[in-house]
């Protein structure tokens, strides 16, 4: 049970980056580069503070900062790009499908091959996302966008399965941030993208940086310890639909039937391939 309320807990602060990433783009407080650059520079401020704190050390010569940085700015860089040119809800679905297979692939390589049980859970519930986050009406695809937005995918795939072997969350989380910050900054402003950010895009973008990125990859490391890389990658298509119906209680937007089936579908998709069946 606590496993599970941690897990839980991790996916809904994901899907709060999604909302405050919303909130400060959709308002025009911010633009994606500037939001995700200042959101890397809160937490890596925020996590090193809390390790210093804590009387702990910065790992930022480990070996591991090759493969926990890295991704993190991969993931970070071919987000904030991907979305300047691509529809959002088509994105997440590029995203999170891409996280899957990255992850799914990893596992069987690595002869931990997912079960046909989990591997119908996961298609039910991407099923169940595709019905919920695809476009309505005629639509195109940027193909930059698109490449950008899978790269995102598999750097955050990556960026997951490096972390079952991180000895220290904090410490960890906080190095990666550290670490990943002038290589995701300086490739943001490469893009030749003019900075725009309000004061109330600073603090959206503080606040997502600061609390629900930086605690929420912490907790994140914590959780995949304990965590198959196959349930893992699962779980996390439960955030478009917790971001989603957060909209619906914190912004005032529509619950709509789609949704509601959509969300029936990813939730039984995510039971199926995570919890065991105990034969009678």
């Amino acid at each position: 049970m606590k496993l599970f309320l941690l897990t839980a807990l991790t996916m809904c602060s994901f899907a709060a980056n999604s909302i405050l990433n919303r909130l400060a783009i959709d308002s025009g407080a911010s633009d994606p580069a500037a939001f995700a650059v200042v959101r890397v520079l809160a937490g890596a401020v925020v996590l090193a503070g809390l390790v210093s704190v804590s009387s702990g050390r910065l790992p930022l010569f480990d070996r591991r900062r090759i493969a926990g940085a890295g991704s993190l700015s991969l993931y970070m860089i071919g987000f904030s790009v991907a979305y300047l040119t691509l529809d959002a809800g088509l994105g997440a679905l590029i995203l999170f499908g891409v996280v899957q297979i990255t992850m799914f692939t990893a596992t069987s390589v690595s002869g931990n091959a997912p079960s046909r049980r989990q591997f119908a859970g996961a298609a039910i519930a991407l099923l169940g996302l595709t019905y919920v986050l695809w476009p309505s009406g005629s639509f195109q695809v940027n193909l930059t966008g698109a490449a950008l937005m899978a790269a995102a995918g598999i750097g955050w795939a990556i960026y997951s399965l490096v972390g079952k072997s991180e000895p220290d969350a904090l410490a960890g989380t906080a190095a990666n941030f550290v670490v990943a910050l002038p290589v995701t900054a300086l490739a943001l402003l490469a893009t030749g993208e003019a900075w725009h950010m309000t004061a109330n895009g600073y603090l959206l973008a503080a606040l997502s940086g600061g609390v629900t990125s930086g605690m929420g990859y912490a907790l994140w490391y914590r959780v995949l310890r304990h965590l198959a890389p196959t349930t893992a990658a699962v779980v996390q298509l439960s955030v478009p639909i917790i971001a989603i119906a957060g909209g619906v209680v914190l912004l005032g937007e529509a619950a709509s039937l789609r949704l509601m089936l959509g969300a029936t579908l990813v939730l039984g998709g995510i039971a199926l391939a995570v919890l065991r069946m105990t034969p009678r």
